[in-house]
């Protein structure tokens, strides 16, 4: 088992950044697949991005390509998602995940973090 807290959130401008961190603890992180998810407010929960366990395979949602960027240190536990080019339509709760199988489905994912409000100002 293994326990997921997410850090990092805030109130930030159109056009800003933020990096967002999910720290793990229990059983070894790097076993995990990782997984970033958000859900705004009266949407679905919705897939943003995962990085493989040995950290050799990314993907994205289309519409965070070429702005948001997963990467994970294992050494740490943590797993990042660094946000630029931030729009107001990516205000939601972002959650991180992780899983022994890799997928954009919130069904790969096992054990979830609590979340993270992230609020993207015009």
């Amino acid at each position: 088992q293994v326990q997921l807290v997410e850090s990092g959130g805030g109130l930030v401008q159109a056009g800003g950044s933020l990096r967002l961190s999910c720290a793990a603890s229990g059983r070894a992180f790097s076993m995990y697949d990782m997984g970033w998810f958000r859900q705004g407010s009266g949407k679905e929960r919705e897939f943003v991005g995962a990085i493989r366990r040995s950290g050799g395979r990314l993907d994205y949602v289309d519409s965070v390509k070429g702005r948001f960027t997963i990467f994970r240190d294992n050494d740490k536990n943590t797993v990042y998602l660094q946000m630029n080019s931030l729009k107001p339509e990516d205000t939601a709760v972002y959650y991180c995940a992780a899983g022994f199988t890799y997928g954009s489905s919130s069904s790969e994912y096992r054990y979830w973090g609590q979340g993270t409000q992230v609020t993207v100002s015009s």
